[in-house]
């Protein structure tokens, strides 16, 4: 049994209607937020790193151009996007909402 069941193609529709900032990218979810500078952007990626901690769960996270942060979430172990991504994905708005971007 996968760590979490896939979403289905109209399950993972109305998530992401849901979470307006992200896109799906084949077995994946992405978002990427331009923060303000790059100790915003350390700041943003260390605040989702202690919250996919607590999820048991971690994002690829990429930071380019000193302030441009792209998440991207999926289950490996079930080779597709999950609850707990979309779980994750609505953490990582909050967070971001709170420590703000340009």
């Amino acid at each position: 049994m996968p760590y979490a069941d896939p979403l289905t193609d109209a399950e993972l529709a109305a998530a992401l209607a849901t979470l307006p900032d992200w896109e799906r990218n084949e077995a994946s979810i992405r978002r990427a937020i331009r923060c303000e500078g790059f100790t915003q952007a350390v700041a943003l990626v260390n605040a989702v790193a202690e919250a996919a901690e607590r999820a048991g769960h971690h994002p690829d996270i990429a930071i380019t151009r000193y302030r441009n942060v792209t998440f991207t979430l999926t289950t490996h172990a079930a080779g597709a996007v999950t609850r707990r991504d979309v779980e994750l994905a609505a953490e990582i708005d909050r967070i971001a909402a709170r420590i703000g971007r340009a």
